[in-house]
């Protein structure tokens, strides 16, 4: 039965894969593979995050009300986003390992004024 609820998700996980392909392809012409899924993983960070959120927050609500087919819907789309949560995370750890240099990225450096002032 949950598969069938998952189901429904499939033209959402559609539109995610093509906006994934285009901005892997426009990153890699742009600037290169690897920056190219930095910002992928950043990016899925943010959707998957704000997504789980929000679908939590509906399935919540849908359960406080009782309505249980807005709550099956929310709570299929809500485990389908935590997946691609953990999925994400999991596919930076991997990143991260194999690209060490992307861990410390480049920081503002401050400008110390002079002591002794103008004469």
């Amino acid at each position: 039965m949950m598969l069938v609820r998952l189901s429904r998700i499939i033209p959402f996980l559609l539109v995610l894969a093509v906006v994934a392909g285009v901005i892997y392809v426009v990153m890699t012409y742009r600037h290169s593979p690897s920056r190219a899924k930095e910002i992928l993983i950043k990016l899925f960070i943010w959707i998957t995050s704000l997504t789980s959120g929000f679908f939590a927050l509906v399935s919540l609500y849908a359960w406080f009300e009782h309505n249980e087919a807005v709550f099956d819907l929310a709570f299929s789309f809500l485990l389908t986003m935590l997946i691609g949560l953990g999925i994400t995370l999991w596919c930076r750890a991997i990143f991260l390992k194999r690209h060490p240099e992307y861990r410390k990225k480049p920081q503002r450096t401050k400008r110390l004024k002079s002591r002794g002032g103008k004469k």
